[in-house]
């Protein structure tokens, strides 16, 4: 079979992007598709129509984790599978995660329309709740299946409603057996927009993705004393706030000091009482850093976990709390040869990286073997409504894995 001259159908592929895209559909052409809430339960039902469609057969795991398998020849066989996530963060954009679930199924449109069946099944699959933008945590869903989380915890996760994980699930028609969940495959490839501006700058089609870096998170909370903000000399306040204010200057300081490829942000922070004549009682805020050695992560822990010591100039109390980390997963050395070759046979440019945001990949990696590819967001932008990647870009991409799964399953 002459592989090379397969390929997929942009046109196709840009009106199926849109057609998902208006499931949630925003006022500035945005998206807003939470895990499990009404407008992506109707998302899920249509992607399973638009499987069933071609032939394949839907089932879900205990996690609403949805399979759409194309019969093979040999259906004993370990499958192919290409996937990512449908739900999405609130005004996101209209490539994020979705992108690779439609890869998923533009692959096996283009097998079917050529007549191919495949040596083993091709399973496209969409994971539950990556974002974890309505209930927390991120990748929720792999990281279940993948051992990482306890399901009873992730169960009991609320969101701002106070509805419940498990509540969501059981309501949600897409609650199937935990027989079902993706125990065993030849691969799992997931092609997602790098989210980053890289590729873009460096006028790169293709992003060979070689792992996701380590991240740790916590929780500092800074606690002094509420008084007037007019009547208590500065020198008697235990402001909390300004406390934390010197706090957010020390770890800047230091964690610039560490290491160039180190990124780390401070991206929540509540403050107590919040009002403008009450000197702040109270401030709650995350770090989070990530780096791909686990060296510069331990450092980054001892700054953090030595902050309860800095807190004097303000009289305050400050109390560390360490709410998750995620260890650097490197990707499997064959399948990220495999898809570098794909890019190679077809002429596009490209480069060996690192992902620094997490994907469901990661967690999936540590039972199956894995690859991811990316490609360019324009300007660097996700997770916002004017997040875009060219429909040139989404087909290269596409056409990318599609060459890859036809070597893994047509040889």
């Amino acid at each position: 079979m002459e592989k090379q001259g397969i390929r997929i159908n942009r046109e196709r592929l840009k009106n199926t992007i849109e057609e998902f895209a208006d499931y949630g559909r925003t006022e500035n052409n945005g998206v807003t598709r939470l895990a499990l809430s009404d407008v992506d339960i109707q998302v899920r039902k249509h992607f399973q129509s638009e499987c069933e469609k071609l032939g394949m057969t839907v089932i879900y795991d205990d996690m609403a984790n949805m399979y759409a398998t194309l019969p093979s020849m040999d259906n004993d066989q370990p499958p192919v599978v290409v996937g990512s996530h449908l739900d999405s963060v609130k005004k996101g954009g209209r490539f994020d995660g979705v992108l690779g679930v439609l890869t998923g199924l533009e692959v096996v449109r283009t097998m079917v329309e050529n007549g191919i069946r495949p040596q083993v099944p091709v399973v496209v699959a969409n994971i539950t709740n990556e974002e974890g933008a309505r209930f927390e945590p991120a990748m929720m869903s792999s990281g279940v299946i993948s051992g990482k989380f306890d399901k009873p915890t992730m169960l009991k996760s609320t969101d701002e409603d106070g509805v419940t994980f498990g509540e969501a699930l059981e309501s949600s028609g897409f609650a199937g057996k935990e027989e079902n969940r993706l125990k065993d495959a030849a691969a799992f490839l997931e092609l997602h927009i790098e989210q980053g501006p890289v590729l873009e700058s460096e006028s790169l089609q293709i992003g060979v993705v070689e792992g996701v870096v380590g991240m740790v998170n916590y929780e500092i909370e800074v606690t002094g004393d509420s008084d007037h903000a007019g009547t208590t000399p500065m020198s008697m306040r235990k402001d909390a706030l300004f406390a934390t204010n010197n706090l957010m200057t020390e770890i800047r300081e230091k964690m610039s000091k560490l290491d160039d490829k180190l990124v780390y942000t401070i991206g929540r922070m509540n403050v107590s009482p919040n009002i403008h004549t009450v000197i702040p009682n109270k401030v709650v805020f995350t770090i989070e850093a990530r780096h791909q050695d686990a060296k510069t992560i331990r450092q980054v822990e001892e700054i953090i976990q030595g902050l309860p010591e800095s807190a004097g100039k303000e009289k305050c109390n400050v109390k560390v709390t360490k709410q998750w980390d995620r260890d650097t997963v490197w990707f499997d050395e064959k399948l990220v040869n495999a898809l570098e070759q794909s890019a190679k046979n077809i002429g596009y440019s490209y480069k060996r990286m690192v992902s620094g945001a997490g994907h469901d990949s990661q967690f999936i990696a540590t039972y199956i073997p894995t690859a991811m590819i990316f490609v360019p967001s324009v300007n660097g932008k996700s997770h916002a409504e004017d997040e875009l990647t060219l429909w040139e870009d989404c087909e290269n991409g596409v056409h990318v894995v599609l060459q890859t799964v036809l070597e893994l399953t047509t040889r």
